[in-house]
């Protein structure tokens, strides 16, 4: 058999309760599809709450701390990843596949040592920060900027992806589609909008699912491409989410008027994009490759954006570099059914700026799953402090309309802030109470103390290697 393709699509800022099979207020017919012929994984978890970090682990196969891409913050450089890093670019590249990455970036916007040209991706096209606007978006291809012809910007996307497909049929292919959607700004036709407010939707959540209705027409066109050029048979396809739904936005990320809370039903999981709990971390992922996978099953095994680099190098057969350890594993003998999987542990951490290892971080051990809950009530410590997180917002926004402008990171300091005292550890049993209701840290005191230890210490080694 000759080295696979491999088609990965990310949706951004995506849910379980996003796809119809889960949640019929919503029209996916493609990804439900997709699903039927497809593995789906149960217990699939990405590498962080917020999508930098995500996308950093999902990219280099290693805890995104170590990487060095700690939050989504571009304009002050904190969604680099060290120049040190092989990227899943990087290594088929080396070996021979035509790579090429379509869509959002968010791994190093505004250093242009880190454009995906750069970090192995012979092709870009699509834009470097954290969104575009989906009407007036300035995308570019290979650093050349296009500004809008009035397409909505997931169709763009999405026809760049079947380019790049019929273009690349006779060589092997890694292609990774990084959709906006459902990422905000709000934005989507109304004809696909009109039938989720007939139904009685709030006009957030109506925006929303019409997004990722967008998204599912697209997917269904990247995998029609794939049936015309004969290369189904022995393509990988996977399709997740950088993590959990966005469940309150920016002001500035809606149509005038609307409100800002998009929550939304997201199969009962605790939390949401932001948040280590399940609803922030436990992400959809889809896996179709008909040469070498059988389909129409479901895998209920701890699997983890760092497990994809190890396991797609060992599919296509190359090495990864000796010099890195990767924390993910190869799961290939999961998805095949073939081994039993041992109880593996697991960890999360993520607040905006300098990590802060007491807040918002998570451990899985097997079944069991450790939260230190997010410090609530975390202020500025001056008004100058606050004002100079007003000018990133700012700044955040005019790059985004105008990025050939903007050439170099905002020069300013972190904010100083006033951070309380962490709340306690919280305990749970995933298999007998995935939704995180019955907090079970007082019947287990020797095992919260355990995995508090086990995560500080992970903690304090990847810390150490970031610097």
């Amino acid at each position: 058999m000759t080295q696979p393709n491999i088609l990965l699509i990310l949706a951004d800022d995506m849910g379980y309760g996003d796809f119809g099979i889960f949640n019929p207020a919503v029209y996916t017919p493609a990804l439900d599809g997709l699903v039927a012929e497809s593995l789906c994984l149960t217990q699939h978890y990405s590498g962080s709450p917020v999508c930098s970090p995500a996308r950093a682990a999902l990219l280099t196969g290693r805890y995104p701390h170590r990487t060095g891409a700690l939050t989504p913050q571009e304009m002050l450089g904190l969604d680099r990843m060290a120049l040190r890093e092989r990227t899943i670019g990087d290594y088929f590249q080396q070996a021979g596949y035509a790579t090429g990455l379509i869509g959002k970036w968010h791994n190093g916007a505004l250093d242009p040592r880190h454009h995906p040209n750069a970090r192995g991706f012979a092709e870009f096209c699509g834009f470097r920060g954290g969104w575009a606007d989906y009407y007036r978006w300035r995308i570019e291809r290979n650093g050349t900027f296009q500004q809008s012809d009035g397409r909505y910007l997931t169709d763009v996307l999405t026809d760049e992806g079947c380019s790049f497909i019929r273009r690349h049929r006779d060589k092997s292919f890694l292609l990774a589609m990084m959709y906006n959607a459902p990422h905000s700004p709000l934005q989507a036709p109304d004809t696909l909008v009109q039938p989720y407010l007939d139904a009685g939707l709030s006009p957030g959540v109506a925006m929303t699912y019409a997004m990722i209705q967008a998204m599912d027409q697209g997917i269904a066109r990247l995998l029609e491409a794939l049936d015309q050029q004969g290369l189904t048979e022995n393509t990988i396809v996977l399709f997740s989410s950088d993590n959990g739904p966005a469940f309150m936005l920016r002001a500035d990320q809606v149509p005038p008027g609307m409100s800002v809370d998009t929550r939304r039903f997201n199969c009962g999981f605790n939390g949401a994009k932001g948040s280590v709990y399940e609803g922030g971390i436990r992400v959809p992922m889809i896996v179709r490759w008909p040469a070498g996978l059988d389909g129409g099953q479901q895998i209920d095994d701890l699997i983890h954006f760092t497990d994809w680099l190890p396991t797609l190098l060992n599919i296509a057969g190359i090495e990864p570099n000796d010099d890195v350890s990767l924390d993910g594993g190869d799961v290939l003998p999961l998805l095949r059914c073939e081994t039993l999987q041992r109880a593996p542990r697991r960890f999360w951490q993520w607040n905006g700026y300098s990590p802060i290892g007491t807040t918002n971080a998570a451990m899985r051990d097997g079944d069991w799953k450790l939260v230190r809950p997010a410090i609530t009530g975390i202020r500025y410590a001056t008004p100058t402090d606050e004002a100079l997180a007003a000018c990133y917002v700012e700044a955040d926004i005019a790059y985004k309309y105008q990025p050939e402008t903007i050439t170099g990171l905002l020069d300013i300091p972190e904010p100083n802030r006033i951070i309380p005292a962490p709340p306690p550890p919280e305990l749970y049993n995933l298999c007998a109470d995935p939704q995180e209701v019955h907090n079970l840290a007082d019947q287990e005191p020797d095992r919260v103390r355990r995995m508090v230890a086990e995560l500080d210490d992970w903690f304090a080694a990847v810390e150490w290697e970031r610097w």
